[in-house]
């Protein structure tokens, strides 16, 4: 963490000083604002940290409770999102509190006494081989708490507005703040009233039956399977082994999910409620817990459940659906879009895979540093278009996963031919849930692969897998992706060649473009944020004798910024160095990340007419 910049710090240096609509922030909505988010669930949180970097911009966040939630439906938090909480300062903090899963173990049918399962498999976690970061499981509403955190503690100063409702929007095109919003409020001296304010953006976060979507006439397209679950927070004793270990069990009287929770004693059960008839009409919905709780303990045979609390609890049908648009123009104009939708405004699907609230927060990232820097008038509008291109595909992903392991899961054991087919399933397909198999396509912000295979370590269009180096200031060994905070800001991370000859060279030409796009009076490093990695041992490298790019002034006092200095170090996982162990060209190589940290280009270091184009393509000349 860096601070001190502006100035000697002496309180919690994760709250920065107010800056711009952060300032003397009006208690009461505004008549005319930037960006209206709908809705306080993840997505909506994290955009509102995201768009608390951006002061100058007015954010507002409404939701129609009349306080922060206490039981969170969401509990599963796969690392890329644990990568993510890093970028808004939170990680460590939550981890701390968080169950982590080491292993899954998975039960089924035993072959001597088939009405009484045995354990068959045992299985390590896939979120300890394939990243630096955790599998977790930690309520939704802790989550939200942090987000709201790193919101209140940014320069924006953003706090959500609960108590508000919406209740419909139409859009101006030819007006300044085009989205007229009609909301009411719920709570309070001024219940029942009706507001009209009007924003240039709303983004609706507003969950499964959101009205922002039916407003801009999207439709969820899918339908919800024949099978429902009954799913409970509970706290019991048990004479059951793993009760404390996430477990998949398979039993001829139905299937199970149990994941332990956080705090030693709390446990999540999906007890399987089997098939739904055609004419039900969602009454298996009104399964009483009573009901729910007695097929567990038969699902169990010949252990038992003791149910000693119900936190919570809840029946659904299984339901795979995407909306047939994420905002209010794809697919029919190339107009700037107004209107957003995120999590599940616009996907839903089962809870099982653990994917729901991990997906829409990446979501609202990916869209919160767009925003931010159309608004800024960093990029043009245009930018806002790749919403939409690059997140539906992602959800159409998720549906295809999700459909394939519920159904892995509901099956009854003779319709299993291999015991050992859903561990392999869950190991072999870790990438996807973890959340690391997301590839964007080409497009102003992503470019092609025509020089991948000189960082073939860095895919284009995924986000940027961080590895550790050595910082040459101090000789501390960190992790080079842990700096690419939720700031807003671009990275490009320069890895020098041999010589470093090649690296002073690309440096000296780069440093023009970077400031030929970063605003007149900003840090050096406002906009883009440059880093080099030497190959050589840091005690071989001559800190001041780098290029003035990786050693900007910055901040009220003009203080160099000492920590942009890296070398290559052993890898943990594989004992060789950066370079090897990213596939990195010794010639040298430029990797461009973007702000919600996947890769958006790989050059030379002698292509600086493609650095100067790409730059050309996102970025608006400076005012």
């Amino acid at each position: 963490m860096q601070f001190h910049h502006q100035g000697y710090v002496s309180q919690d240096p994760r709250t920065v000083a107010a800056a711009g609509t952060g300032i003397d922030r009006p208690v009461d909505l505004p008549e005319e604002m930037d960006v209206l988010i709908v809705g306080s669930g993840p997505a909506g949180m994290l955009l509102a940290a995201q768009m608390a970097q951006f002061p100058t911009i007015t954010t507002r966040i409404i939701e129609k409770r009349d306080g922060r939630l206490e039981l969170g439906q969401a509990d599963g938090i796969q690392p890329r999102s644990v990568e993510t909480f890093q970028a808004f300062g939170f990680a460590e903090r939550i981890t701390a509190e968080a169950y982590n899963i080491a292993f899954m173990n998975f039960w089924g049918p035993d072959p001597e006494n088939p009405d009484e399962i045995i354990r068959t498999t045992r299985t390590e976690d896939y979120g300890l081989k394939i990243s630096e970061f955790p599998h977790l499981i930690v309520n939704q509403a802790r989550v939200l708490d942090y987000f709201a955190e790193a919101a209140a503690a940014a320069p924006g100063r953003i706090v959500p507005d609960y108590g508000v409702e919406f209740l419909g929007l139409t859009t101006h095109p030819d007006r300044e703040h085009p989205v007229e919003v009609r909301i009411r409020y719920t709570v309070g001296e001024r219940t029942g009233q009706e507001r009209t304010i009007h924003a240039k953006y709303v983004v609706g976060c507003d969950g499964a039956r959101s009205g922002v979507r039916e407003a801009i006439g999207r439709t969820h397209v899918g339908e919800f399977a024949a099978h429902a679950w009954g799913v409970m927070d509970v706290l019991v004793n048990t004479d059951f082994p793993d009760w404390r270990t996430k477990c998949a069990i398979n039993a001829k009287a139905g299937n199970i999910l149990h994941i332990p929770r956080e705090g030693g004693y709390l446990s999540r059960v999906y007890v399987d409620l089997g098939e739904v008839a055609a004419d039900d009409d969602h009454r298996v919905r009104q399964t009483p817990i009573e009901a729910v709780i007695a097929k567990a303990n038969e699902i169990l045979h010949p252990y038992t459940l003791d149910v000693k609390e119900v936190a919570w609890s809840s029946v659904y049908e299984v339901g795979h659906r995407v909306t047939d648009g994420f905002d209010d123009v794809s697919g029919s104009s190339d107009q700037t879009p107004r209107v957003f939708l995120t999590g599940d405004a616009c996907h839903t699907h089962s809870a099982k895979a653990g994917q729901g609230m991990n997906v829409s927060m990446q979501d609202g990232f990916n869209l919160g540093w767009k925003l931010g820097a159309v608004l800024t008038r960093r990029s043009p509008e245009s930018l806002l278009r790749t919403y939409t291109d690059e997140r539906q595909p992602v959800a159409q992903q998720l549906i295809d996963f999700d459909r394939e392991w519920s159904s892995l899961m509901a099956r009854k054991p003779e319709e299993i031919s291999e015991p050992q087919e859903l561990s392999n399933y869950y190991l072999g397909t870790a990438e996807f849930p973890s959340g690391f198999m997301t590839q964007y396509a080409p497009s102003m912000i992503t470019g092609t692969d025509r020089h991948q295979a000189l960082a073939a370590g860095f895919p284009l269009g995924k986000r940027l897998k961080s590895a550790e180096v050595v910082r040459v200031c101090d000789g501390n060994i960190v992790h080079l992706g842990h700096h690419a905070t939720a700031d807003g800001r671009w990275r490009v991370y320069a890895f020098s060649d041999v010589s470093g000859e090649g690296l002073r060279d690309w440096a000296a030409n780069a440093a023009p473009l970077i400031a030929g796009i970063t605003p007149v009076g900003a840090d050096p490093d406002a906009v883009i944020d440059a880093k080099a990695i030497y190959q050589q041992a840091f005690e071989d490298v001559v800190l001041l004798d780098t290029p003035e790019l990786f050693l900007p002034k910055s901040g009220a006092l003009g203080l160099i910024d000492w920590e942009k200095v890296y070398t290559a170090t052993p890898n943990t996982w594989t004992d060789t160095d950066l370079f090897d162990a990213r596939e990195l060209s010794r010639d040298g190589v430029v990797v461009v990340v973007r702000p919600d940290q996947y890769v958006a280009a790989v050059l030379p270091l002698d292509a600086i007419t493609e650095f100067a184009e790409f730059l050309e393509g996102v970025f608006l000349p400076a005012r």
